[in-house]
C-alpha cells in the first residue's frame, strides 16, 4: 500500500476515534459478560453478552436492532446478525469516517427532520437509506 493510502486510513481512524471510543466503552461490558470479539477488515466486531441485551432492549426500534455501529466498532447480537448486517454496517463505518465526531449529532438531526416532515425517524433517515443501499456516498 502507498504512503498516501496509509495516511488517508490513519486520518479516517483518527477522525472517527471519538465514536470508536464510545463503541469500545460499550464493547467492554459485552466482553466481560461472555461476548466475543474479532477484528474483521479493520473493524472491531463484538457480539453476545451485554451487547445482545443492549441491542434487544435499549435501542429505539421495535424489537431492537441486530447490530449497531459506533466508529470502527460494530456491536451485534450474535455472529449471524453480524454476518447478515455486515454490508449495511460497513456503510455506517464509512459514514463515521466521513463525518467523524459530527456523525452522531448529524444522525440525530436527520432523524428529527424526518419526524418533523411526518416521516419515520429510522427508516427515512438518509444515513439509514444510504446504508440500506449498501453503497457509501
Amino acid at each position: 500500500m502507498s504512503a498516501s493510502h496509509n495516511l488517508t486510513r490513519a486520518l479516517a481512524y483518527t477522525w472517527s476515534f471519538p465514536n470508536t471510543l464510545l463503541g469500545i466503552v460499550l464493547a467492554a461490558p459485552a466482553l466481560l459478560t461472555g461476548g466475543r470479539a474479532a477484528v474483521v477488515n479493520g473493524v472491531l466486531e463484538v457480539h453476545g453478552g451485554a451487547a445482545s441485551f443492549l441491542l434487544r432492549h435499549l435501542v429505539l426500534l421495535r424489537g431492537g436492532a441486530s447490530a449497531m455501529t459506533l466508529g470502527h466498532v460494530i456491536l451485534g447480537r450474535d455472529p449471524e446478525s453480524l454476518n447478515r448486517t455486515r454490508d449495511h454496517e460497513r456503510v455506517h463505518v464509512t459514514q463515521y469516517e466521513t463525518w467523524g465526531p459530527l456523525f452522531l449529532p448529524a444522525y440525530a438531526l436527520a432523524s428529527l427532520l424526518a419526524v418533523a416532515r411526518g416521516r419515520h425517524y429510522y427508516r427515512d433517515n438518509p444515513f439509514e437509506r444510504t446504508a440500506r443501499s449498501g453503497k457509501s456516498d
